[in-house]
């Protein structure tokens, strides 16, 4: 019996999809658990693992959320602890595609999508420079969220090979100078994560306190920590620029304040973007200011038809306005059209469930 994920040797270009979607996270499963249960044929590809953005969260993530706020397909998810943990929730969707048997293509990029309604092609690459592949379908869905889009500061040195803008783990950090940049949760997790592994961490932010929208149990951790002088806080303060070995940043707007903070690795935790370069090459219009594509709302259908829109994507630069909790039910909605199934029904919430 073959595996959900189609190896070298099971591979048949010459299949028509009735779906294809892009993106191989929570949302995109879901579309696709959708479509099988409806009856239809998807196939889902992926530029990386299987829920790519999950396995590169902190290695010890917990959750803000309750299992069953995470869940597809029907599909109970079990858990330790009242909280899913990263490694909990990779082991749970890796299910959910076994129990579902969905065709899963990965490690595969995406490079043109072309055709239309009822007849797309979709040419992708093996992301190690392998060989290339063509699939054709009726419909498409995009899901492909935004974390590998990280946003920039835009000053020199960000480039450095010590300068990251991802967080996985405090060990290789023991005993060591680490500065992180930002004060929303990602910022403020990884700082704690850092002190409890032995860090010596400051946490610098352009703002003037920490972000309004931290995780309950998390703000009043971060704000005992930066009270006591356990972790070095600076606000009001911006990066001028990396080097090899310190930053240098900026009280204010006073010239005269500056100051370089030695350190051996530095992360940029400031925030993640939708590839909306990808989405305008589609013909989907994004509007100028909040960049949320043209989309209808109850069927999620863009204004290229044929191709819908799940997930992070429908928030544009307003990425925490959709999580899992809620973007797993645009499979629902999009399944729901496709199938000429879709009523007078209110279309699945896009915005933060109760943050």
């Amino acid at each position: 019996m073959n595996s959900p994920t189609e190896t070298s040797h099971t591979r048949q270009m010459s299949i028509a999809y009735d779906l294809i979607c892009i993106g191989a996270g929570p949302t995109g499963l879901a579309c696709a658990i959708e479509a099988k249960r409806a009856g239809l044929r998807p196939l889902v590809i992926d530029k990386g693992c299987l829920c790519n953005s999950l396995y590169h969260y902190p290695t010890n993530m917990q959750f803000f959320t309750t299992p069953e706020r995470m869940e597809i397909g029907d599909l109970p998810m079990t858990t330790v602890g009242g909280k899913p943990t990263r490694a909990e929730a990779l082991k749970y969707y890796r299910r959910a595609v076994e129990h579902y048997g969905i065709g899963v293509r990965l490690y595969e990029k995406v490079e043109r999508i072309s055709g239309h309604d009822g007849a797309f092609v979709v040419d992708s690459r093996e992301t190690d420079g392998g060989a290339p592949h063509q699939y054709h379908a009726r419909k498409i869905v995009l899901a492909t969220g935004y974390y590998d889009l990280p946003n920039f500061l835009n000053v020199p040195g960000e480039d450095l090979p010590h300068v990251s803008h991802y967080y996985r783990d405090a060990h290789p950090l023991w005993g060591k100078d680490v500065v992180v940049i930002g004060a929303k949760n990602s910022a403020a997790e990884a700082a704690l994560d850092l002190f409890r592994g032995g860090a010596r961490v400051t946490l610098v932010h352009r703002g003037s306190e920490l972000g309004k929208s931290l995780k309950y149990w998390v703000r009043p951790d971060i704000e005992n920590r930066i009270r006591s002088g356990e972790i070095r806080a600076l606000f009001n303060t911006r990066v001028v620029r990396f080097e090899p070995e310190s930053v240098t940043v900026q009280n204010g707007n006073d010239s005269a304040a500056v100051q370089k903070l030695p350190a051996f690795r530095f992360f940029t935790m400031i925030g993640y973007h939708p590839d909306f370069s990808f989405l305008e090459s589609l013909g989907i219009r994004l509007d100028p200011k909040t960049r949320k594509p043209d989309c209808n709302l109850q069927t999620l259908e863009s204004n290229v038809p044929g191709i819908y829109l799940a997930g992070v994507l429908l928030g544009g630069l307003h990425t925490g306005e959709i999580f899992i909790e809620n973007g797993r039910f645009h499979g629902r909605q999009i399944i729901a059209a496709i199938t000429g199934q879709a009523g007078p029904q209110e279309p699945a919430p896009v915005s933060p469930p109760g943050e």
